[in-house]
Formats: structure tokens, C-alpha cells, sequence
């Protein structure tokens, strides 16, 4: 974007005040001003053509997003189950009923026959699905961006990022290593632009989903869920394990259409200042 474009931007001419410029204090103060602009703004300054202020905002917006999304209450580990495992010394009590072979044998305990009642949480495994069609920049940008570390940090192991428009485009595997303010990053250089095919997306997702071992898969779509390329939305979403839903709260009612059908989670977003309060609505529900 050009520094015309971007001047359309309140604060701009304060935080970039010169060609290659990139004043954090004026940022800050944004910030605390108008969260939801002031990210808006960052967004866009990562796609800037001056290579400079490009290089500064996309530093500072992957640092500041992560930063963001770190301020949610902490990732819940899920509801346990009681399991019979074999036996290590810190494993829990013993399984007297699996047990009995290796206690009452002949000589001293075989603690290979040994068994142990543990609590075992089940494991999440994440895909977040960024709807990047049509006009996509701005504060819409630092959402998905927002998301994408929010979904980082609540199943850092075991997560993806896909973006579709016209197409899917894999930001981040469910089996691939790679720091989340890479992953960030990488979201923050994609433009909005061309049809909607939300059931090519929930496809993808699904098969992101399939390549871990995890107890839950989850699909996380951000998206207004108004789609423009024909093909059965309901019934790609249905195929999902779970599916939660967050939308902007200024254009929900396809969204809203969407989880009745397949009975999905749903939460709105007014900005991306927004969105670690709604990830913590979808995770305590």
C-alpha cells in the first residue's frame, strides 16, 4: 500500500511520520487510544511498498499479535478420564484388579504386570480457517492474525492455519514446527481477494484435522460464513468433528444460519482487540 493509501488511516501520518519511519511511541499511544484502529493500521503497514516501514511493522505487528493473544486466561486442559496404564513409580495408584498377576506371582512383584489408575486428559488439536476473500486488510487482517496466535497458544503443538478465498492457501500445517509469530507473519502478507468456496475450506480443514492423533479435533472458522462458490457448506461442516464459529458481530446472521444447522459453537468479534475474550467464551462453554 502506498502512503496515500494508507493515510486513509487516522493516526498514520503520527505513527509513520516519514518514508522508512516507524514511531512506536505514536504507535503505543494508538494502542491505547483505539485498539481495534491502531491494529487496523499496523495490519496495513505490513503490506506497505515502503520496504523499510514493511520490514519494521511486520516485526513489531507479530511481536505485539502474540503479545495480544497471551491475554486470554489460560488454555484449559479439558475434562479427564480415569485409565488403567501400565506402571511407572509417579504414575498414580495401583490397578489391583489388573494387577493381580504381577503381585500374588511366584518370587518378588513383576512390575511389568503392574498397572496404574492415572487421569488422563484428552488431547485438542486445532485448525483455525481465515476467510480472506473479497476485501481483506486492515482490521479484518489483524483479527485473523490475532486468531492464528490465539490458536498457537492454546494447542501449540497441535494446530494449522488455512486461508481461503477462491482457493486454500496453508499457512501453517497440523504436523509442521514453526514459531507462532512466523505463522503470523505469514498470515499478515496475505491480501483479500476473489470468491468465497467455504466448502472447499472446510474440507481442508477437516483434512488438516485428520492428520493428528489428538482426542478432539477442532475447526475454528473466522468468517462471516457467506459463501459465493456453489457446493454443500452444511454438509462439509457437519463432516467436522466440532466446529466453532467466530464472526463479526456487525454481520453474523449467515454465520448464525450455519451453527443452528450443524449445531457449532459461535462467537462475535468487534475487532481483533476482541479476540482472545472470545476464544476464552469457546474454550469455558
Amino acid at each position: 500500500m502506498s502512503r496515500r493509501e494508507l493515510s486513509r488511516h487516522d493516526r498514520f501520518e503520527e505513527v509513520s511520520p516519514e518514508v522508512g519511519e516507524l514511531d512506536e511511541v505514536a504507535l503505543s499511544d494508538a494502542l491505547a487510544d483505539d485498539p481495534d484502529e491502531a491494529l487496523g493500521l499496523l495490519a496495513d503497514l505490513t503490506g506497505a511498498t515502503d520496504e523499510r516501514l514493511r520490514a519494521l511493522a511486520r516485526r513489531i505487528a507479530a511481536r505485539l499479535v502474540v503479545e495480544l493473544a497471551r491475554t486470554g486466561p489460560a488454555r484449559r486442559r479439558g475434562v479427564g478420564k480415569v485409565r488403567s496404564l501400565p506402571y511407572r513409580p509417579d504414575g498414580g495408584d495401583i490397578d489391583l484388579d489388573a494387577s493381580l498377576d504381577g503381585l500374588l506371582g511366584p518370587g518378588a512383584v513383576d512390575a511389568e504386570q503392574l498397572r496404574v489408575r492415572s487421569w488422563v486428559r484428552p488431547g485438542t488439536a486445532l485448525c483455525l480457517l481465515v476467510d480472506r476473500s473479497g476485501s481483506m486488510g486492515g482490521a479484518p487482517l489483524a483479527t485473523a492474525a490475532v486468531a492464528a496466535a490465539a490458536v498457537a497458544m492454546r494447542a501449540p503443538t497441535d494446530y494449522s492455519v488455512l486461508a481461503f478465498g477462491a482457493d486454500v492457501v496453508v499457512a501453517k500445517g497440523q504436523d509442521a514446527v514453526r514459531p507462532a509469530e512466523l505463522v503470523v507473519n505469514d498470515l499478515l502478507s496475505l491480501r483479500g481477494h476473489g470468491t468465497t468456496d467455504l466448502t472447499a475450506g472446510l474440507w481442508a480443514a477437516r483434512a488438516q484435522l485428520e492428520r493428528s492423533r489428538a482426542a478432539r479435533p477442532i475447526a475454528v472458522l473466522l468468517s462471516d460464513c457467506r459463501a459465493t462458490v456453489p457446493g454443500d457448506v452444511v454438509g462439509a461442516a457437519a463432516a467436522l468433528t466440532e466446529l466453532w464459529i467466530v464472526a463479526p458481530e456487525s454481520d453474523r446472521a449467515d454465520a448464525d444460519a450455519l451453527a443452528g444447522a450443524v449445531g457449532a459453537r459461535l462467537v462475535t468479534v468487534e475487532g481483533p482487540s476482541s479476540v482472545p475474550a472470545a476464544f476464552a467464551r469457546l474454550t469455558d462453554a
